[in-house]
C-alpha cells in the first residue's frame, strides 16, 4: 500500500487544484465595469496564462485516475 502513496497524493494535488484553475478572474460586484462609463468597442487579444493548457491537464488526470484504479484493484 506504500507504494500508491504517491498516487494518492498526486490525484489528491490535482483535485485540490482543479477550483484555483476555474476560479473567476473578475473582480467586485459590476465585474470591474464602471456603470457611468461609455460603451466602446475594443478588440480582445488572449494572453496564455501560466499553468496547464486543457490537454496536459486531460493527461494528468487520466494518468492519476489509471493510477488509482490499478491501486483499488491490487488492494481487491
Amino acid at each position: 500500500m506504500c507504494r500508491y502513496v504517491g498516487s494518492y497524493v498526486f490525484a489528491g494535488c490535482i483535485t485540490l487544484a482543479m477550483p484555483l484553475m476555474a476560479a473567476p478572474a473578475a473582480t467586485g460586484e459590476t465585474g470591474g465595469r464602471n456603470p457611468d462609463a461609455p460603451a466602446v468597442a475594443v478588440q480582445q487579444v488572449r494572453v496564455p496564462l501560466p499553468g496547464l493548457r486543457d490537454e496536459a491537464a486531460m493527461i494528468l488526470v487520466g494518468s492519476a485516475l489509471i493510477g488509482l484504479a490499478a491501486a483499488v484493484r491490487r488492494a481487491a
